[in-house]
């Protein structure tokens, strides 16, 4: 059966509703919970960008049984790899062993604001592979130096530690990627259903561990709000796929590139309105293409309360029937 997560999407929330919102997933019975890790939202409506870290202390410390994830962090540039190992470490703790540090190579809209420049992707896959070990290094309680391509670690040692060690979920979006999460992931993140990415993992060492993917959708019982709603704060999904959002470096950039895009292609997607079937039919497509876990999205802070009655009495039975 396909695990159903909930979205801490902290680009259109305030930090305190996110922690609110956690509790509230656990109650009405989210398998779990993931949230996003960013230092701008992509559109200048979606009007929040909190420090997922501190959000996900708070979350442990309200919640009691929920798994928690980062979907996901970039452990190359605005973070260095040994301080993004004591983060997970420390939440592996707070969490009593619920949390999972999910990585990806990040975007330039997240990691510009250091002012070293956007690496090109060939250079962020061998900063981020370097990075990954220096996290699995670190995890074992041990000392750790390193002088590496990209990034030196002098004496390190993490002194506070989950009884479990965090696992460590990887972003893919193509080959080389899905073969960089086989070899040093413990499960693999792809947000959309990709049956080959997900066939490249398994065929590289990934067979058999967890995927996790992620369903935008856009609750209301009116389903032209709900379009409306979902193309204002959801239309730079349709910019040309992550290999153009990766290089994006800023809102107006984002708001800029996806212009043209209507609330009908958003609505192509998303599923939009109250229409459970729809919903069930699209975690379908990721139960088919191999995924074993899918994280919602409501689209809309205000919507968040509304979406959840309506997930805990019609959408959750239905998706537990999958």
């Amino acid at each position: 059966m396909v695990q159903i997560g909930y979205t801490l999407m902290s680009e259109q929330t305030p930090a305190r509703a996110l922690v609110d919102y956690a509790a509230a997933a656990e109650r009405i019975g989210f398998d779990y919970a993931v949230i996003s890790d960013h230092y701008f939202p992509w559109l200048e409506e979606m009007g929040h960008s909190p420090y997922c870290w501190s959000v996900l202390g708070a979350v442990a410390h309200v919640t009691d049984r929920l798994p928690l994830m980062t979907y996901v962090t970039c452990p190359i540039m605005r973070y260095h790899p040994a301080v993004v190992a004591q983060k997970a470490a420390t939440m592996g703790v707070l969490s009593d062993g619920r949390f999972t540090l999910g990585l990806g190579a990040g975007e330039n809209l997240n990691e510009h604001v250091i002012g070293e420049g956007w690496p090109p992707v060939d250079t962020r896959h061998r900063m981020f592979a370097e990075a990954v070990q220096i996290i699995r290094k670190l995890f074992s309680g041990e000392y750790v130096t390193h002088q590496g391509e990209f990034f030196d670690v002098d004496s390190a040692k993490l002194y506070d530690l989950p009884e479990r060690q965090v696992p460590i979920g990887i972003a893919a979006s193509g080959g080389q990627s899905a073969e960089l999460a086989a070899a040093y992931g413990d499960l693999l993140v792809i947000n959309d259903p990709m049956p080959e990415v997900v066939q490249q993992f398994n065929a590289a060492g990934g067979d058999g561990k967890p995927v996790y993917g992620q369903l935008a959708l856009s609750y209301d019982p009116d389903e032209e709000v709900a379009r409306q709603r979902a193309h204002a704060l959801w239309r730079w999904s349709g910019v040309g796929g992550w290999k153009v959002m990766a290089e994006l470096p800023g809102p107006v950039n984002f708001d800029a590139a996806c212009g043209t895009v209507r609330p009908e292609d958003v609505a192509r997607s998303v599923p939009c309105g109250a229409d459970v079937d729809a919903v069930v039919e699209a975690v379908r497509k990721f139960d088919a293409a191999g995924y074993t876990h899918v994280a919602l999205v409501q689209i809309g802070h205000e919507q968040q309360q509304p979406f959840f009655d309506w997930a805990e009495k019609e959408l959750l039975p239905a998706l537990r029937r999958i």
